[in-house]
């Protein structure tokens, strides 16, 4: 079965290439620039832009199920196409932020609302579908990389926010299963990693991977927003920053909640930070 993978230079993505080859399959990569997409052997990369329908076609050609990416631009169109192709499933890169589109504030929060969307839209389709929801990434930790490479101080406003990161193999992994195993049509996977830990004892459990000391500085929200938006750049979405740094002083002081669903569907515990840290401890080192 031809399975196609969307968003190929992200870490979920090449990790759930891997996993489709050991398990025989055979993954197609989609990527919005398929010459940047490095690390997935032999496996065959096309372009994919779903908001240029002229890309869709030959993507979806032969494809019986398809990992996406969570893009609003463009999706009623790819969907349709993918109908067109007899596509039978579609496994959703969701976020947990989704589950909190009819809370307080749900409507402000722009994570929630570019996921709702391509939720609502693919539950709507007529397709058969899984949404997988991860809450935070273990891989959003290499945005401290390029200071504690440097040995600088890193800067954070709420070092005391809680988060439960989630390693891309878990998700990877999770998804796969919903791709190739019964049982997950209109399934919701909620998942996170294994424990809630503030942001300072990641960075503490990256010293220890790293095998020195990490500094940690505290600056205002203010200068958190800041430095958020000179590290986005002009591509940003807009509301980003705020959403993030509402999220990190709302957890501030107060754990996470954490989702069972790796051993649930993988039969074995979920990967840790510290074991994400450990396998990822040259990007802190290097580069």
């Amino acid at each position: 079965m031809t399975i196609l993978v969307t968003g190929g230079r992200g870490a979920v993505a090449r990790a759930l290439v891997r996993e489709l080859v050991a398990a025989g399959e055979a993954p197609r990569i989609a990527s919005r620039e398929p010459g940047r997409v490095a690390g997935v052997g032999e496996v065959p990369v096309v372009p994919l832009d779903l908001a240029r329908p002229e890309t869709v076609p030959a993507a979806l050609e032969g494809v019986r199920a398809v990992f996406l990416y969570a893009e609003p631009a463009g999706i009623d169109g790819f969907l349709a196409a993918a109908l067109a192709s007899k596509v039978e499933r579609i496994v959703l890169l969701s976020s947990l932020s989704a589950q909190r589109a009819a809370g307080p504030g749900g409507e402000q929060n722009v994570l929630t609302r570019r996921h709702t969307a391509v939720e609502e839209a693919i539950a709507a389709s007529g397709l058969s579908w899984t949404f997988v929801r991860p809450g935070t990434f273990a891989t959003n930790a290499l945005g401290w990389a390029a200071a504690i490479r440097a040995n600088q101080p890193v800067w954070e406003a709420y070092p005391e926010s809680h988060s439960a990161p989630v390693h891309e193999r878990d998700i990877a992994a999770v998804s796969a299963a919903a791709l190739l195993t019964p049982g997950h049509d209109g399934a919701i996977h909620a998942m996170t990693g294994p424990a809630s830990l503030t942001r300072r004892h990641q960075l503490e459990l990256i010293a220890v991977a790293i095998g020195r000391p990490v500094q940690l500085a505290v600056e205002s929200p203010a200068q958190a927003k800041e430095r958020m938006l000179a590290a986005m750049g002009a591509g940003a979405w807009p509301g980003l920053a705020d959403t993030l740094l509402g999220y990190q002083a709302a957890t501030d002081g107060i754990p996470a909640p954490v989702h069972d669903v790796v051993p649930a569907i993988l039969g074995r515990p979920s990967l840790t930070f510290a074991d994400w840290a450990a396998e990822h401890a040259t990007a802190f080192t290097t580069g």
